[in-house]
């Protein structure tokens, strides 16, 4: 088996849901030792979320794959103390509760740094560890609410929509990572040794996102508004009906490549037009020139109008449902589609490993763990606890 990128980063995640234990997917996928921490009563709550199958959510295995869980009350002043030996033993904590949750408990980063100076702890909320509103509960869709995006997401004649998946926990947790790695640097590449706690607020990381509407905004008092399948200001780019009612989406706003959809779709004229010769002055034209290309992709079928602008070398895609990503050659080739054991379900199909390291790649190991599976595993060979310190922690019901 190959060396993967992580081998020998331990991370501790002390999170539920998606923008924490979405981070430590990601260093499970390339090799890290990642410990997660659930309540032994009904453990995460993504264990029931979405599609259910053998009381267990389809989900929890791709979230928590290739992760050791480990039960344990941290209500209760021993469940803290196993909390503090392990931050003894990793090198990263990872923690989406409530701002000042940590603290309550005895395991804010103050206290840990003194366990353990190198230690660094990712902190994920809703608004931040600072400022007027840290203290709200926030999920991933107030964030995207409050961080620009919902604002812009939908047609112009209709409600904000959302995006169709979490995308704000799942941007805050990439974030995080980012954030894990330039601390790691920090630490041990130029040998500081010095740990520090890493602050990712929800609506920070989709704010970031927001391209150049701040600037716009302060100096032109433009404020960006819902556009549908428009881009506005870059022209041609959108997505058009095909005569099977289907869709697809067209990106032809270079001038070379403007010019060569004209020609493929049978305007050659326009190629050479005056009034295109340039993105600003294609978009002064941009109903007209989306309605022209509407009307030739409305003559053929989706795969007849794909294969026409391959030829052409311009930029086109049908719009992908799960079925269609399922059978696609690309992802096939590229492993994206994995099929993995899972007890009483037999192989099950998810997400393959992102980006692609040529040297250390990532790897499935093992799906979603059943919970409390790895408590003997990380109280008895990570922690050195006796048998009868194990059975002493299950009987007060910390484990």
């Amino acid at each position: 088996m190959k060396e993967k990128a992580l081998n020998g980063l331990k991370v501790l995640e002390m999170g539920s849901l998606i923008a924490g234990p979405f981070a430590g997917r990601l260093f499970a996928d390339f090799g890290a030792e990642v410990i997660k921490v659930e309540s032994a009563d009904k453990g995460d709550p993504l264990r029931t979320w979405r599609i259910v199958e053998n009381g267990t959510s389809l989900w929890w295995y791709v979230q928590s794959r290739n992760k050791k869980s480990l039960t344990l009350d941290l209500r209760k002043p021993e469940g803290q103390e196993i909390i503090r030996q392990l931050a003894r033993e990793v090198d990263i904590i990872i923690e989406n509760f409530r701002p000042g949750t940590l603290e309550k408990w005895g395991i804010g980063y103050d206290q840990l740094k003194e366990i353990n100076p190198g230690i660094i702890l990712v902190r994920v909320s809703g608004y931040g560890q600072n400022g007027p509103y840290r203290d709200k509960p926030g999920f991933g869709s107030i964030g995207e609410a409050m961080g620009g995006l919902r604002y812009l997401t939908g047609n112009p004649d209709q409600p904000p929509t959302r995006v169709g998946v979490s995308i704000g926990d799942s941007i805050a947790a990439l974030y995080a990572v980012i954030g894990s790695f330039m601390a790691v640097y920090h630490r041990d590449v130029k040998g500081t040794g010095e740990g520090q706690y890493i602050d990712v607020a929800l609506y920070e990381a989709i704010f970031s996102l927001m391209e150049s509407m701040l600037p716009e905004y302060d100096h032109a008092e433009v404020i960006r508004k819902r556009t549908g399948s428009v881009l506005p200001g870059i022209t041609p780019s959108n997505t058009y009906l095909c005569k099977d009612d289907k869709f697809v989406v067209i990106g032809a706003n270079g001038d070379s490549i403007f010019k060569r959809l004209m020609i493929a779709i049978g305007y050659p004229e326009y190629a050479e037009d005056l009034r295109f010769q340039s993105n600003a002055t294609r978009s002064e034209h941009a109903e007209f020139l989306d309605e022209t290309i509407e009307n030739w992709t409305k003559s053929l079928h989706i795969d007849e109008v794909l294969k026409k602008l391959d030829e052409a070398k311009v930029p086109g895609g049908r719009i992908y449902s799960i079925s269609d990503i399922t059978v696609d050659p690309h992802y096939l080739a590229r492993e994206m589609i994995r099929e993995i054991d899972v007890d009483q379900l037999g192989k099950l199909k998810m997400p393959g490993i992102i980006p692609k390291l040529s040297k250390t790649p990532g790897e499935i190991e093992w799906a979603g763990p059943k919970l409390g599976q790895h408590n003997i595993d990380v109280l008895k060979y990570t922690l050195n606890l006796s048998d009868d310190e194990i059975e002493k922690l299950k009987s007060n019901g910390v484990v």
